[in-house]
């Protein structure tokens, strides 16, 4: 919690919830415990810390701070290098407001000469192929599930999680993911309440479930107590028991597998600069749900409609689906990278 180092003097009461969110009358942005400006000063110290020693070492700060020009404010060049764009981990699946979340982010960053962040899932949120999974009414994003909740659809979830992983992994600036998203993994939303281990579950009563569900411990092999995770098959929370097709022994050798996707998508993120690229966005695709950017030679198209959406004759780098793609069309909940090498399609 980088940005609540200083609290406002005089130690004034605070109205509003008590992790810091709003509640009317009470807005997050005065919280008097977060991002007071005496914060600077502190970071400007740790900087010169860094610069003591050789090697390129960052600082990257987990401040969730409103709006993204006041959270910018602190990856100014003598303070962090990058700070986690909260913003766009909680965006929703819709492509104009999507589109709004990435343009206000690189502008912001872009004015103070930071790259911007990019991120999914973290150890604090619902995991997002669980997230993207559930029906539109049900928004948990900073607590998970239970067994008493409505479930998430799995199928859809995998299949928005996947897309919406390689339009992260084709965005100019620093992508973060968290452990287990590269294998596709969901939260353990039916954990029995008995192995519950997040104080917020305790101190709330039973009230709030709690982050458990997206800290069970990563899946190794198909087989085991704890599937690979302990020599002797303990952890301290139990994995679902369908975990063994999604853990990474499972997946390695698959092409089809959520980790075979990301490898490649990060190769190719790598081979094409795409990380120190730029972004244009390709209006040729702008309505019915469609998204799409020009990064460096690569044209990035995300189909968060609910029609399919014809592709142009450009060779394909990757795709989100792998098992029942249709040449030359993207379907719903579906992301494609294509090699422009076509002059008529341009950004802007």
């Amino acid at each position: 919690v980088a940005h609540a180092l200083i609290k406002a003097e005089g130690l004034p009461d605070w109205g509003g919830r008590a992790d810091g969110g709003s509640i009317p009358g009470y807005p997050f942005t005065d919280a008097p415990m977060f991002g007071q400006p005496q914060i600077h000063d502190i970071y400007r110290r740790w900087r010169e810390v860094l610069a003591e020693y050789d090697g390129e070492r960052i600082l990257c700060a987990e401040a969730s701070v409103e709006p993204l020009t006041r959270l910018a404010d602190w990856v100014r060049p003598d303070q962090m290098h990058q700070t986690f764009n909260f913003s766009y981990l909680a965006a929703p699946w819709d492509a104009a407001e999507l589109r709004r979340i990435i343009t206000t982010s690189l502008e912001a960053f872009d004015a103070v000469g930071a790259p911007t962040t990019w991120v999914l899932s973290n150890h604090d949120v619902v995991r997002h192929t669980t997230r993207l999974g559930l029906p539109e009414n049900v928004s948990r994003p900073g607590d998970g599930l239970g067994p008493e909740d409505a479930q998430p659809d799995h199928i859809l979830g995998t299949r928005r999680a996947r897309a919406a992983s390689l339009l992260m992994l084709g965005l100019p600036g620093g992508v973060y993911l968290y452990q287990g998203e590269e294998l596709g993994l969901p939260d353990h939303t039916t954990l029995p309440h008995g192995f519950r281990q997040d104080p917020t579950y305790h101190r709330t009563g039973d009230d709030r479930i709690g982050r458990d569900g997206c800290r069970v411990p990563l899946p190794w092999t198909t087989t085991g107590d704890s599937l690979g995770f302990s020599a002797t098959g303990k952890s301290w929370l139990p994995q679902p028991a369908d975990w063994s097709e999604l853990s990474r022994e499972a997946q390695r050798h698959d092409p089809g597998s959520t980790l075979s996707l990301y490898r490649t998508a990060l190769a190719l993120r790598r081979t094409h600069g795409l990380g120190a690229g730029s972004l244009a966005w390709a209006e040729d695709f702008t309505g019915q749900g469609c998204l799409g950017f020009v990064n460096n030679d690569v044209l990035v198209l995300l189909n968060m409609g609910t029609t399919a959406v014809e592709l142009p004759e450009l060779p394909v780098l990757l795709r989100s689906d792998s098992g029942t793609a249709v040449p030359r069309i993207l379907s719903p909940e579906e992301c494609i990278w294509l090699n422009l090498d076509d002059p008529g399609i341009t950004g802007s």
